[in-house]
């Protein structure tokens, strides 16, 4: 097969690139290109943050910051409200302008490559997670921390003090 057929199957294979790509084709880009994403710090008026239970191979055990990866021709504020949804299954309130923009390079090539952008959002503190059928091990589990954990992801280390300090 040439490349121009290769080319052709690959995109054959995209239903909606704004919807997202299949996983085999995502993987492929994220090998070629770095990927934008959006990164959440959802505080509560109490200054707790919550944190979703992540467990896989690119990221490791831990918790994490609720983020996503922007779609083609997606706003970075679409993003920033489907993975409120997605993640939360919950609004939030945000500040459209970002905390901080980080370029994370890590030593795989499969999702290796971010430019994430972090951004301080707020949600009531009478949100209560919805974690029905979840132990605390499983992945997508959320729950509010007062400090930030120990066990934080190693890649989102750089958002600690974000987590521990008072901004909102």
């Amino acid at each position: 097969m040439n490349l121009d057929n290769a080319i052709n199957q690959i995109d054959s294979s995209i239903y909606d690139a704004n919807k997202g790509l299949g996983i085999k084709v995502f993987e492929l880009v994220s090998r070629l290109t770095p990927l934008v994403n959006v990164d959440l710090l959802i505080k509560d008026s109490k200054n707790r943050t919550l944190l979703a239970w992540r467990d896989d191979k690119f990221a490791g055990k831990g918790w994490h910051i609720p983020g996503g990866i922007v779609r083609y021709k997606e706003t970075m504020e679409q993003r920033i409200e489907q993975v409120a949804i997605t993640e939360i299954g919950h609004n939030v309130d945000f500040n459209p302008t970002p905390i901080t923009m980080n370029e994370i390079i890590r030593p795989h090539s499969t999702r290796g490559h971010f430019i994430s952008f972090l951004y301080a959002c707020s949600i009531d503190c009478d949100f209560v997670p919805n974690n029905s059928n979840l132990t605390a091990e499983d992945v997508g589990y959320l729950a509010w921390h007062a400090q930030c954990p120990d066990n934080l992801i190693h890649v989102h280390e750089l958002y600690r003090p974000f987590i521990e300090n008072s901004q909102k």
